[in-house]
C-alpha cells in the first residue's frame, strides 16, 4: 500500500485482504503505520494458498530495498493505480 503521492510504501499480510484493505482505508486502527502515513492505496498484491508462504513472501519483500518494491509494482502496475475495486476475496 501507498499513500496519494506514491512515497510511503507499506507491506502486509492478510488471509482477507479486501477486508483488510478496507481498515486501512477507513482508519480503523489510529496508531498503525498506514493510519499515520495516509497509506490508504493498494497497488500491488500476491494471492497464496497457505498463509505460511504468504508470511515468508512479505518478510521478503520488507527486506528488499525500495528499488525492488517498485519495480513489483512496476511490474503488476505501471500506472500505480488503487487495485482496491479489482480485488475479490483472495
Amino acid at each position: 500500500m501507498t499513500n496519494k503521492n506514491n512515497t510511503v510504501l507499506y507491506t502486509g499480510v492478510s488471509s482477507k485482504l479486501r477486508d483488510r484493505v478496507y481498515e486501512h482505508k477507513s482508519g480503523k486502527y489510529k496508531n498503525s503505520f498506514t493510519y499515520r502515513y495516509n497509506c490508504h492505496k493498494l497497488v500491488y498484491f500476491e494471492g497464496f494458498v497457505l498463509i505460511e508462504e504468504a508470511i515468508a513472501r512479505e518478510k521478503q519483500i520488507k527486506k528488499g530495498s525500495r528499488k525492488k518494491k517498485e519495480s513489483l509494482i512496476d511490474k503488476m502496475n505501471p500506472a500505480w493505480l488503487d487495485l482496491y475495486d479489482q480485488i475479490e476475496d483472495l
